[in-house]
């Protein structure tokens, strides 16, 4: 699955787009090492796919590469941080 990144002035977002339809998790940046995940959607039409799963993942990857850490306030970022302990290097509580 490919995921793009679309940064913007204060944040960005990663977004996926697989038949004709768009997932998206939402960042702010509030320093140098720290992004907030505040939102993640996903489309009915592609919910069970694991898109959501691999926006999240992509997340952690990209701040294992930019020395940041993730303090995740989107709901479903949150619960994904929780079953993923390997994840801990990165989460910020």
């Amino acid at each position: 699955m490919d995921i793009e990144h679309e940064p913007a002035k204060s944040g960005g977002r990663y977004v996926a787009r697989i038949d004709g339809h768009e997932a998206e998790m939402t960042y702010s940046r509030a320093s140098a090492s720290l992004v907030i995940v505040d939102h993640t959607g996903v489309p009915d039409a592609l919910r069970g796919r694991g898109v959501g799963h691999a926006l999240a993942l992509h997340a952690v990857e990209e701040a294992r590469r930019g020395g940041w850490k993730i303090l995740p306030l989107c709901p479903f970022m949150r619960d994904q941080a929780l079953r993923h302990s390997d994840w801990k290097d990165v989460i910020s509580t």
